[in-house]
This record gives C-alpha cells, structure tokens and sequence, in this order.
C-alpha cells in the first residue's frame, strides 16, 4: 500500500525572468485553501490524501496547475470553486474533474 491513496502536488513556481508563472494567479494561496480544507475535513494523512506544494512543474503555460499522483491527473484551477470539486470528486471520489484537466 502506498503511503496516500492520493496525492496533489500544487504548482508554486515564483518565475523571476517575467515569464508567466503559477504564482503569479494566487497558487500559494489557492494551495493553502486546499489543504486547509483537507485538514477540517480530517482527510489528511497515511493511508488518507496528501497535499503538497511544488516549485515549478514545467506547465506554466496552463497556469494554476496542480497534479494528482497516482493518477498523473493534470489540472488547471481558476478559484476555491474549482479545488472544491477536485477535492470533493477526485481526491474523495476518485473521479477526475473533466472540466478542470490539461493534458
């Protein structure tokens, strides 16, 4: 068994040569709203979720991303809306959120 039966690393890049970033669209707070939630909703932890943050994981130009492992489920989220479904749907659920995936 793995140590988390999922697990999403957040995009938390600060580019400092101007190019676009996930930073630049509120990722570190977007990323702490996340695991807040997770931890109010006692869903972190082993055998349960993990959520991580990430310095770049090379997909600025779909920016905000996240990744959910073991899945390889890429996302582009926009607001607290957003990570309430990947949350609810696939990290609880285990159903991707459609809307939401980048290839």
């Amino acid at each position: 068994m793995s140590h988390y039966t999922r697990h999403i690393f957040f995009c938390n890049n600060i580019r400092k040569d101007g190019k676009s970033c996930c930073s630049q669209f509120d990722a570190k707070e977007l990323y702490r709203y996340a695991k807040g939630k997770c931890r109010d909703m006692a869903l972190l932890g082993k055998g349960k979720i993990g959520v991580s943050e990430s310095r770049c994981l090379g997909r600025c130009e779909h920016g905000p991303v996240a990744v959910v492992y073991p899945d390889n489920i890429w996302y582009q989220y926009i607001d607290k809306e957003d990570l309430d479904n990947i949350i609810s749907e696939h990290l609880v659920g285990g159903k991707p959120v459609k809307r939401l995936q980048i290839d």
